[in-house]
């Protein structure tokens, strides 16, 4: 069993890249999916059988980061509206 996330962020998205993936149906600004099974394949299949508007062939396109479900592991932060001022 491994852990598979996927973060698909179109904020910035422009015609240059209409052929880039876009994991969800409706729209989004930034998506993220976290699945545990035992394959990639699997993962897309979960998130697919929710009908919850999920789009297996292009998030078979996009590399998910893999984590092994047996090990400690900082899985996922995330910071947003940060001001770095020091």
């Amino acid at each position: 069993m491994q852990i598979y996330v996927w973060r698909h962020n179109k904020t910035y998205h422009s015609h240059s890249m209409i052929n880039e993936p876009c994991v969800r149906n409706d729209f989004y600004l930034d998506a993220i999916a976290v699945v545990a099974a035992a394959s990639k394949e699997e993962a897309v299949q979960l998130l697919a059988a929710q009908n919850d508007g999920w789009r297996p062939e292009d998030l078979l396109e996009l590399e998910p980061h893999v984590y092994p479900a047996d090990k400690a592991a900082v899985l996922f932060t995330d910071v947003r509206g940060s001001i770095d001022h020091l």
